[in-house]
Order: structure tokens, then C-alpha cells, then sequence
């Protein structure tokens, strides 16, 4: 048995004010490409199907296009639960029609104890869907109580193992479809923080009797602890922080005893996601030679001197700059400053420019970061005149 696992498509997503509509409508032709191509017995999409509660209604037109081809024109079973960005009961609206067509999108606990059963030579493979969850929602489910998200998917998987045995599916192979941070993860800029300070990571181990666990949430490819435990990671590069990432579906064999393997089948993004850093002068040259030069490009400047209107004159041969910024110098903070002050610093401004990032889902200018940098210098220098008086 083959199946294709994808997951993360933000569907309406926008990039530093940039709509991705024509970019995922580009690689999603790719997947349908895949899928003629390959023929799985089913398509797995692992949840944040769209980037927000509400989507826009081109990216609903895109979802009902691309599963139309998947399931009506390809007749290739699809498989999708709800991930944190997506509203759940919009996105399940219609679910219990639409499974006897193909599609089965799965958003509550209730249809998760209610699997997609696939059969082939070797018997059956039963697909277990479980939505994105946190300790609240699960304490609601059940009526108890729940002490974090690894406890709430302890439990969940447990509601599971006791649906295998009321349905008859101890002998069956088990695939998990899920949507959460699994313990040792690889991160991006791009992925929401599920919880404060870690406490949304999960083991691996947790999941470590299905055949296969086919996750979402971040967006890099990647496995954790075993090979059948994996992330396929998203359809394109959603922030900066991920340029170096090469996007992929994942195309998984099961044999008569489970997992049998994998394979990553790349994807091609319309417009690939770069940084680049240098002299003005030079970065100017090269984008007049750049194949490349419609790329989503952020670009640091090195120059010390000011430069008259960088980000135009840049944009005439790169037209998609979507951030730009100096690169930062250390600057000291006057005779006698400490080494402790300037380290201190450097963390604040850290701090709140990751802050501004997670806001507003962009970076700080160069021209807001040289005003933090120089408010943080005097508030720290009145610290030190008001210490030196008391002394």
C-alpha cells in the first residue's frame, strides 16, 4: 500500500503582506501530478489546511478545486484533519456526506473514533484521525481532568487503543494522523507557538505502536526517534528562517507487517524564498544578471554609509524585496561600560524583535531597530548615572 503524506498547506497565507495564492495553486498542481503519477491508496493531509479560522474565499475556491481533482477526476481517497490555525467546525462542515464521497476531514474526538479503513492484499490498514487538541479541548471531551499536552494525547491515544479492540482492529495495521509539537523538533518562524515556555511537546514515544504517524505542524521534513513517526513538512518556505529548507510530500510504503519505507518527492516552488547579504553596489550588479530575480528575497546591506533610496533602486532588478535591512553593529555604550551591559543589550533588542516578529509576522525595520537600539542604550545609561549616585 502506498500513501502520500502532506500536510501544512496555509491556504490564504500571506508573506510580509504578500499573497501565496498563485505560489500554492502552482505547487499544488504538483501534488495532483504526484498523485496521477504514483497512485496511492490515499492522500493524507495533516491539518492547518487553511492559515486562519476564516479563509478568504479564493483559498476555499483553491481547496474545492484541488480536492475535486484528487478525489472526483483521480478517485484517490483524501484524509485531512484540522490543525491550530484552522476553525474546525467550518472546515468539518458537511464531513459525514462528504466521507461516502472520498473525502473524510475529521475535527472532533467523536469522528476520531471512527477510522478510515484501507484495504489492500495484506488485510486491512485502519487511518486513526486526531485533531489538533489542547488540554482544555481534551478535558472538555472527556470529563476529567488533564495536566498538559503530552497527558492529553496519553489519553487520546488510549480512546484509541480501546477502539481498536471494540471494532476488531487488533489485527490491522495502524496508521495516526496528527497535528502537534512533537519533543525535539525542528522549528521555523513560521509555525504559531502552541503553548508558553515547551509545556505543548510531546514524545515520541507516545505514538510508538501505529505503523505509521503521519504529523503536521512543523514545516521542515523531518522524523523523530523512529523512521514512521515523521513530519512532511509544509508545501512552500512560509518565512525566512526557512530558505534553506528543501520542500517535499512523502510518499509512504506499507507491507504485510507495517512501515516499509519512504520516499520524499520534491516540490518546486513558483517563486523560491531567499537571503542575501552584501554591498549595495554589488547586490545591484548581480540582480541585473540573476535568473532568480523574481524571487521573495530579503536582503541585508552591509554598507556602512547611507545609501539614497536602497529599497527602489533595489526592487528595479529584485521587484519582490520583501524586507530589507542594515546589518546590525555593535556599538559601545561609552567609557566604562561593562561587558555585562553590552550583553544585556543585545538580549533586549532580541527580545523585542522577536516579539515584533510573532505580532505582526514581520520583522523589524532597520530604521525601528536603530530607534530600539538607541532608546535601550539610554535607558541602560540612566541605570548607570542613577547606581553611580547612590553609590
Amino acid at each position: 500500500m502506498k500513501i502520500l503524506h502532506t500536510s501544512d498547506w496555509h491556504l490564504g497565507r500571506y508573506f510580509h503582506q504578500q499573497s501565496l495564492l498563485d505560489d500554492q495553486r502552482f505547487v499544488l498542481a504538483q501534488v495532483e501530478k504526484y498523485v496521477e503519477e504514483q497512485e496511492p491508496d490515499a492522500v493524507i493531509v495533516a491539518g492547518d489546511i487553511y492559515d486562519r479560522s476564516l479563509p478568504p474565499g479564493e483559498a476555499v475556491k483553491l481547496l474545492d478545486d484541488t480536492l475535486h481533482t484528487l478525489v472526483h477526476e483521480l478517485k484517490v481517497p483524501v484524509i485531512m484533519i484540522s490543525g491550530n490555525h484552522d476553525g474546525a467546525d467550518r472546515l468539518g462542515f458537511g464531513a459525514r456526506q462528504l466521507r461516502q464521497a472520498g473525502l473524510s476531514i475529521v475535527t472532533s474526538f467523536t469522528e476520531m473514533l471512527n477510522p478510515v479503513v484501507l484495504k489492500d492484499e495484506h488485510g486491512e490498514v485502519a487511518v486513526w484521525c486526531m485533531p489538533y487538541n489542547d488540554p482544555n479541548l481534551v478535558a472538555d471531551y472527556l470529563q476529567k481532568e488533564v495536566k498538559g499536552y503530552q497527558h492529553a494525547h496519553e489519553l487520546l491515544v488510549a480512546e484509541i487503543e480501546q477502539a481498536k479492540e471494540e471494532l476488531g482492529l487488533t489485527k490491522a495495521r495502524h496508521i495516526l494522523v496528527s497535528h502537534c509539537f512533537l519533543d525535539g523538533g525542528s522549528e521555523s518562524d513560521s509555525e504559531r507557538p502552541l503553548s508558553i515556555g515547551g509545556a505543548d511537546k510531546v514524545s515520541p514515544k507516545t505514538f510508538a505502536d501505529f505503523d505509521y504517524v503521519a504529523l503536521g505542524h512543523l514545516h521542515q521534513p523531518q522524523y523523530k526517534s523512529v523512521e514512521y513517526i515523521r513530519y512532511s513538512g509544509s508545501l512552500l518556505k512560509y518565512s525566512f528562517s526557512e530558505h534553506q529548507q528543501n520542500k517535499s510530500v512523502t510518499l509512504v510504503a506499507l507491507d504485510e507487517k507495517g512501515f516499509a519505507g519512504f520516499e520524499l518527492l520534491p516540490l518546486t516552488a513558483k517563486r523560491n524564498v531567499r537571503r542575501l547579504a552584501g554591498k549595495f553596489e554589488q547586490l545591484l550588479a548581480d540582480g541585473k544578471q540573476d535568473p532568480q530575480r523574481n524571487d521573495y528575497i530579503e536582503i541585508t546591506l552591509t554598507d556602512t554609509d547611507a545609501i539614497l533610496e536602497p529599497l527602489a533602486r533595489l526592487r528595479a532588478v529584485y521587484p519582490n524585496i520583501l524586507d530589507l535591512q542594515k546589518e546590525r553593529f555593535s556599538h559601545r555604550l561609552g567609557e566604562g561600560a561593562s561587558l555585562a551591559r553590552e550583553h544585556l543589550k543585545r538580549t533586549e533588542l532580541d527580545m523585542l524583535a522577536d516579539f515584533y516578529q510573532q505580532v505582526t509576522d514581520a520583522p523589524l525595520s532597520a530604521e525601528q531597530l536603530t530607534l530600539a537600539q538607541d532608546l535601550i542604550r539610554e535607558s541602560l545609561n540612566r541605570h548607570a548615572d542613577s547606581g553611580s549616585d547612590k553609590a
